[in-house]
């Protein structure tokens, strides 16, 4: 009988991202204002707020880090209602205005005896990073537990919710500090919970998640997986999968299928609302390699990473309203550049059917869904009478002023060719590499006060060395588009050849060009275009 050596558990911690922000802020003192309310007889108001003034006006004083910002007084009859106190109001207002840090009262009920709003005011302050300090109570709204004391007055309601986030994110980080994931077995193909707890491979799932991964080696898009696999129609009980793009997109950049997890990749920004957000280096995140069986090789794994990088710089990511090279795809490139010079709405493409003939056509959408009641005057452009619009500014423009047409399609197509690397991708690499290092110098250290020797630890070495030699070889694919040594050359060919290409076919409409070259299309009355390419450029046609 065959043993099956299984590869030992390692936990790497991926320390946060160093932050390099010039914060002059915390150098200067902190501007801190004390409010009170004084006796309604205006002899002994005079003597409460002249011995108020002076007693805060020493202790803010007394500290170096603290400067006085001001004393706010309001009558002692009016503490019911916010509205009904104006120095309150004006002190909140000094408060959003920048002019306070922090604010000293004597109790909860001189702040405001009406608890809803001290609990407002209280969480609108600390929102901007004010705090206040209630001296009786010793709450300072700034420390974690303060909202404990403070809700006490309104019924615990907000404080066990936040009480309750605390200890379940203590417990969540405590598990990830030890190596323990969570698995949403539900919507994880491939696996399963095991009889001991751990993830288990469920063989005809883990064939699906196979065929991904090598349908997208194989060149094929995510969209087209996404239909293939939808197609199909795969019944996978106890499980909700949709094949989404997104789902196929999620798997097929998750290290979890190729035996390793990463934890706390996302952290909890307000216990109250759930908001969660991508952690950017607010906390640590963990590392664990090996945490359970694999069902994609590292090899594998580590090349549909580089193509994912590789597409993605080809695949512009934003979504700017005026489509560039850097804009969102949409299915016709004059989608989103075709614009009604009249009321500035986009143009829509519309099939037009009568007598059995098919016509294509360009309408203004607000013209398609009002009618003549916002714009009066857009005219309906043939689809085949734009391109050749287009092609004629195209070359006209070239024409007129060869060198900027030039630089500008050498640009755009540089961009389009994905010559500007993932920083985001090679930040996150570099980050598990420096992980990976500091857990070797961990077991050198290790080795070296047990006496035990390197080679107790060879095996632990040998793994930690090549997960990060493979992430290595990633960066190095990542950048090797960005580089300007040796690939210069054959990218500089590259960019040549397309645009011989596109010369060559210079009266040929070609929606790539629409889509990296022009920034808008005006349509006015009567036909007129106003064409306008990157950086400004502007060329009349007419239809």
């Amino acid at each position: 009988m065959e043993v099956t050596k299984v590869p030992k558990k390692i936990v790497t911690v991926i320390e946060p991202k160093r932050s390099m922000t010039v914060d002059k802020e915390k150098y200067r003192q902190k501007r801190v204002a004390a409010y009170c309310r004084v006796s309604t007889d205006s002899e002994e108001q005079l003597v409460s707020y002249a011995n108020q003034k002076k007693v805060y006006t020493e202790m803010i004083a007394s500290r170096k880090d603290w400067c006085f910002a001001g004393l706010f007084a309001d009558e002692g009859k009016s503490g019911t209602r916010a509205d009904k106190r104006p120095e309150f109001n004006k002190m909140i207002n000094d408060c959003l205005a920048g002019k306070i840090d922090y604010i000293i009262t004597k109790s909860v009920s001189r702040f405001a005896r009406n608890t809803v709003d001290c609990l407002d005011y209280v969480r609108m302050l600390k929102s901007k990073g004010i705090g206040v300090y209630f001296e009786e109570q010793q709450i300072d709204t700034l420390k974690t537990d303060s909202e404990l004391y403070l809700v006490i007055y309104a019924g615990f309601a907000q404080s066990e919710s936040e009480s309750i986030s605390k200890n379940i994110t203590w417990s969540v980080r405590k598990k990830f500090e030890e190596g323990t994931p969570v698995f949403m077995y539900k919507r994880f193909l491939g696996y399963k919970k095991g009889a001991d707890g751990e993830p288990e491979i469920v063989p005809n799932e883990a064939a699906i998640v196979e065929r991904i991964f090598n349908l997208y080696l194989a060149g094929e898009t995510v969209d087209k997986i996404s239909k293939m696999m939808q197609a199909e129609n795969y019944d996978i009980p106890g499980k909700t999968i949709s094949f989404s793009k997104g789902m196929i997109m999620n798997m097929l950049s998750n290290e979890r299928y190729c035996g390793d997890v990463i934890l706390q990749k996302s952290v909890t920004v307000d216990c109250i609302e759930k908001k969660r957000k991508k952690n950017t280096g607010e906390a640590p995140m963990y590392y664990v390699q090996n945490n359970h069986p694999a069902i994609i090789d590292r090899v594998t794994f580590n090349k549909v990473q580089e193509e994912l990088a590789r597409r993605k710089t080809k695949t512009p990511g934003s979504a700017k309203s005026s489509i560039t090279s850097t804009g969102k795809y949409s299915r016709y490139a004059l989608t989103d550049v075709l614009i009604c010079g009249n009321c500035g709405t986009r143009y829509r493409r519309v099939t037009w059917s009568r007598n059995g003939t098919k016509r294509i056509v360009w309408r203004c959408i607000s013209r398609l869904d009002y009618g003549k009641k916002y714009c009066s005057d857009s005219p309906t452009i043939m689809e085949d009478k734009l391109q050749e619009a287009i092609v004629r500014a195209v070359n006209k423009f070239n024409k007129q002023d060869n060198a900027t047409y030039k630089a500008l399609m050498r640009a755009t197509i540089s961009e389009a060719l994905g010559l500007n690397g993932d920083p985001e991708e090679v930040d996150m690499l570099e980050r598990k590499i420096e992980a990976l290092n500091n857990k070797m110098l961990t077991l050198v250290n290790e080795s070296v006060s047990s006496g035990d020797g390197i080679e107790a630890h060879e095996s632990e070495f040998m793994t930690l060395s090549q997960e990060a030699e493979l992430l290595k070889q990633r960066i190095a694919a990542i950048q090797e588009s960005t580089a300007k040594d040796n690939g210069e050359q054959n990218r500089l060919e590259q960019i040549q050849a397309i645009i011989a290409e596109r010369e060559s076919k210079c009266m040929e409409y070609d929606d790539s060009i629409v889509r990296q070259m022009v920034e808008c299309i005006k349509v006015y009355p009567g036909g007129k275009l106003e064409i306008i390419f990157g950086g400004g450029y502007l060329v009349e046609e007419s239809v």
